[in-house]
């Protein structure tokens, strides 16, 4: 098969075969030729009903033809100028009229480099150098942020993060409000994915945010959301219009780049005052605020609104019940949670709460599950620790389609004896 072929020769020049780890998955990944609407279409001339959609960035689904048309004309005009256009003034202008804590936004080109950046931004606002995270939330691979584990168990998660690194930065429980005593006037600033969704989608519980933001407030730390995922996913104000709770600072991503590579750092003018040129914080790009990366999310965010996120809502409960069904009807025992267009299907017994009761659920089985889905013509994520999206694209037929082959894929790991 070409997928196979291709992959042979992606392990001679690229490490692991791939340029991101959860893209590799045994016996060996599937190769994309191309993508429309709710679908990927393989070098193998396969189509598979797409509910990773490049991990989230893609709400109107894949090559939708308002931002074809957008980009090809853009393209067209110039793919970047490393001058100044009105694309990022417009877009920064959407984003500070709908992101109720963002009144200035700086544009980079990755999520992570957000993170990178908020950091530098947050230690020299606050003159203090300690960063608290909470143990699972993922903020792109940046030194200090590859740190978890609570306590004793605190470790790096990649190697070549140093020791010194490590030492610089907390990590605490999430949705657990008893930890926030760790708050202290040290800290620089906690970061946080208000919603967390890489180690599947873990929901905040009542009054866990609103008392994340009372323990920074009252030591002077600030409070950074990162809202790379749930940022114009979960509403057009994001996870904190949802809940109601505001940052210092907000990092953004995925949706905002309408499929091309983005990131964001914004808050109160008197914090973003200090990123250069204005003030002493660096951060500069030869991509940043790029054209093309600037007319899509344009075009995206102004086409987002209550109806969007109603219909996505309406799309994803449809899913997830009929999959709660078909694992009932089975005996089987699962978690889904879900928020908007977003979910994970846990197979566990127990509430997924945090990191530790994410990793109690059975992620082989899951595996299995990917696998027998992808023979069916449905593409979940590889990992049990991957969320679920939705999108536009999404028909009622696309949902009929997954339900009948979800139904089908659990009955082959029964008959297989996965559930035994």
């Amino acid at each position: 098969m070409k997928s196979d072929y291709l992959f042979k020769r992606a392990v001679s020049v690229l490490p692991g075969g791939v340029n991101s780890p959860v893209r590799r998955f045994a016996p060996a990944p599937f190769f994309t030729s191309r993508a429309k609407g709710s679908r990927l279409f393989t070098e193998d001339g396969e189509s598979l009903i797409d509910y990773c959609l490049a991990y989230g960035p893609l709400i109107f689904g894949h090559s939708p033809d308002f931002l074809v048309e957008a980009v090809t004309k853009q393209v067209n005009d110039g793919s970047v100028y490393g001058t100044p256009h009105h694309a990022e003034v417009e877009l920064a202008e959407e984003v500070t009229r709908y992101v109720p804590s963002i009144s200035m936004v700086r544009f980079v080109n990755s999520g992570g480099e957000a993170a990178m950046n908020a950091i530098r931004l947050a230690r020299a606002f606050t003159k203090r150098s300690r960063i608290v995270k909470f143990d699972g939330c993922y903020h792109g691979a940046v030194d200090p942020l590859l740190v978890d584990g609570i306590g004793t168990k605190r470790h790096t998660a990649s190697e070549g993060v140093t020791a010194a690194i490590m030492e610089e930065t907390s990590v605490l429980p999430f949705n657990d409000i008893s930890s926030l005593d760790m708050i202290n006037e040290e800290v620089a600033a906690v970061i946080v994915e208000p919603v967390m969704g890489n180690v599947g989608l873990v929901i905040p519980e009542i009054g866990f945010l609103s008392e994340l933001r009372k323990a920074c407030s009252a030591v002077g730390a600030l409070l950074i959301f990162d809202e790379v995922i749930t940022g114009f996913r979960l509403s057009k104000g994001g996870a904190q219009q949802l809940f109601g709770v505001l940052p210092d600072l907000t990092t953004l991503g995925k949706v905002l780049g309408g499929g091309f590579p983005v990131g964001a750092i914004g808050g109160k003018e008197e914090i973003m005052e200090q990123v250069a040129p204005q003030g002493r914080v660096y951060n500069a790009g030869t991509f940043n605020g790029n054209p093309v990366t600037m007319i899509a999310g344009l075009n995206v965010l102004r086409r987002l609104d209550d109806r969007v996120y109603s219909s996505l809502t309406i799309k994803s409960e449809k899913l997830c019940s009929g999959i709660g069904d078909v694992l009932e009807d089975k005996g089987i025992n699962f978690q889904i949670n879900r928020l908007g267009s977003i979910f994970t299907v846990f197979l566990t017994d127990q509430p997924v709460r945090d990191k530790d009761s994410a990793k109690r659920a059975r992620s082989g089985h899951f595996s299995l599950l990917h696998k027998a889905l992808l023979t069916k013509g449905v593409y979940f994520p590889p990992s049990q620790f991957e969320c679920c999206f939705l999108s536009m694209a999404h028909t009622d037929d696309d949902i009929s389609i997954t339900l009948d082959a979800f139904s089908r894929s659990v009955k082959m790991m029964e008959v297989g004896g996965a559930f035994r």
